[in-house]
């Protein structure tokens, strides 16, 4: 079964964030981790994008997975956002964690197996 593709956006005003799934406003998850935000943030690695990272890949892929990438698609999504309003769709989100690869490895070991040693 294909989810139904959802749009995020967020919007800053001042001092005031609203972050919205197709016009709803986005549950911050704070039952799954609280990271003792004032609110939602984003365009830099912290506790406001932290937990917007975490409420959007919860949205979009449960819970688990949220819990397990949210970190990753901070570094890779969040903290990259510039200016007061942005748009995200399902699809950039699959797409954007698509593109990134987690080598559960240390640098040593992937090293070797790139050289062809392993």
């Amino acid at each position: 079964m294909i989810a139904a593709m959802k749009t995020y956006t967020g919007i800053r005003e001042g001092e005031r964030v609203t972050v919205s799934v197709d016009r709803q406003t986005l549950d911050p998850r704070l039952d799954l981790r609280d990271f003792h935000a004032s609110g939602f943030e984003w365009g830099y690695e912290g506790s406001g994008p932290s937990q917007l990272g975490l409420a959007i890949l919860a949205d979009h892929a449960g819970a688990a997975a949220a819990l397990g990438s949210y970190r990753k698609f901070v570094q890779i999504f969040i903290a990259e956002i510039e200016g007061d309003s942005w748009r995200l769709t399902s699809e950039d989100i699959d797409q954007r964690i698509g593109e990134t690869t987690i080598v559960p490895m240390d640098l040593k070991t992937l090293m070797r197996k790139v050289k062809g040693e392993i």
